[in-house]
């Protein structure tokens, strides 16, 4: 599928508005079946280059108001037109047209998209629910790509572990396609919630449309006119759009994150052999735990009450998204490993040479057989097709080459508590050996 075939899929070729139309027939056109499913309408000038948009949203709030339709209908439609649309060329990436969109997207949403040709030419709209579709599918895409690549890795799993670079390699490709399946979950959960929190929404505008048709005829009764607004009203209690604006603004900008990681994840996949030190950063990581929190909420929401002790951290040189990784697999495995609900503690603090973050849980806990070898690449306790064995490997290398350390602690019954150790300052890793963890009652 070539780039423009990716976004024509998305394009609709509807009529454009020129600026000389009047605000009424603009509303007209807006409340028509083949128009109901777009949140605005284009305009475009004589040479048929996008002017602006006209939000559904601004025209009802005119007709809401006492005489508006008599007031401003017959004004040119330029006056409530956005001047600076949202305008995306047919020949661009499905990556760069999502990145350019997200990037100037206004909350909460009440336009769609322009689409125009390499001349600037109007050819249709889009809308920003179609886009995250088409980047779900393409997502969904890679992945099933990856999986193939885990199941060739697994069958040649004993020629892998003879050879250093290709256990590596293995390691990578497989944890890879095993912490995507993580934001891929929460992102089709997010479009899936955006999907049922917009119908509200459209059945809202369209009680809106039919209460302000009813108030400017004056042929509606008071009878069908009393109904119009107890239908409005109605509409608007079930869609509470003034508290959907701050879950929306999270569900996107969990969604953009989770793309992200999933960027960042198919880089690591490329470089295999090497972190990519030109994401480092000075980071908080009390940052790092409450986004590791939100993406593992799924996970620990019904297995576990998750207790945090946050002390002030100073910023340390790090790659942020490797580091939530290794804290996204902490806090998955905690809850795994708790039968029927339990807790998971985590905690952070700091001394002179160090920040430390501790994850603990009152889960099964581990032997000590068991407890030796979590490490191990492609050691693991589940059962056949629902692990990997290679999670906690991979936190391993990642908090080592970043200079740290992470131990363990677990006790059968008791349950299970790691802790990192990363330094202030970057260099090699940590040479000091700490003393063995003890076991907080």
């Amino acid at each position: 599928m070539t780039t423009a075939t990716a976004l024509s899929r998305l394009l609709k070729p509807v009529e454009p508005l020129l600026p000389n139309m009047t605000i009424s027939e603009v509303a007209d056109r807006l409340l028509t079946p083949e128009h109901k499913a777009f949140l605005s309408l284009p305009v475009v000038d004589g040479e048929r280059r996008p002017s602006g948009l006209v939000s559904r949203t601004v025209l009802q709030d005119i007709f809401m108001q006492r005489f508006g339709r008599d007031l401003r209908g017959r004004h040119p439609v330029v006056e409530v037109m956005n001047p600076a649309p949202l305008v995306v060329r047919l020949d661009a990436s499905l990556d760069d047209a999502a990145k350019q969109i997200t990037g100037q997207l206004q909350y909460p949403i009440t336009e769609d998209f322009i689409l125009v040709d390499e001349e600037g030419r109007y050819q249709g709209i889009g809308t920003v629910l179609d886009l995250l579709k088409a980047m779900e599918a393409r997502i969904a895409q890679r992945n099933t790509v990856l999986r193939k690549a885990l199941v060739d890795l697994k069958e040649s799993q004993t020629q892998l572990v003879q050879s250093e670079k290709m256990a590596s390699l293995g390691q990578m490709v497989a944890g890879v396609a095993h912490e995507l399946n993580t934001p891929l979950g929460y992102v089709k959960n997010n479009v899936e919630l955006l999907r049922d929190l917009s119908a509200p929404l459209f059945t809202l505008a369209q009680a809106q449309a039919t209460l302000g048709d009813c108030l400017a005829d004056p042929s509606c009764s008071e009878t069908q006119l009393a109904q119009a607004f107890e239908a409005a009203a109605q509409a608007r209690e079930e869609a509470a759009p003034e508290l959907l604006m701050e879950d929306l603004n999270q569900l996107f900008n969990d969604t953009l994150y989770g793309l992200g990681q999933i960027a960042e994840l198919v880089v690591g996949l490329k470089n295999f052999a090497r972190l990519d030190r030109a994401m480092s950063e000075e980071v908080d990581l009390n940052e790092c735990i409450r986004s590791a929190l939100v993406i593992a909420r799924n996970a620990t929401k019904d297995k576990a009450e998750v207790l945090m002790e946050l002390a002030e951290l100073p910023r340390i040189a790090c790659a942020p998204s490797q580091i939530n990784q290794v804290l996204l697999n902490l806090l998955t495995n905690a809850a795994q490993a708790i039968d029927g609900y339990g807790q998971i503690q985590v905690k952070s603090w700091a001394d002179e040479g160090a920040v430390f973050i501790s994850v603990q849980d009152n889960g099964k806990g581990m032997p000590a057989a068991v407890l030796a070898r979590i490490f191990d690449p492609f050691f693991t306790t589940k059962p056949v097709g629902q692990g990997t064995g290679l999670g906690l490997s991979i936190s391993f290398k990642i908090i080592q080459d970043h200079g740290g350390l992470i131990r363990v602690a677990s006790e059968p019954g008791r349950g299970t508590r790691f802790l990192l150790r990363l330094p202030r300052t970057s260099g090699a890793p940590d040479a000091a050996t700490p003393t063995p963890l003890q076991r907080s009652a």
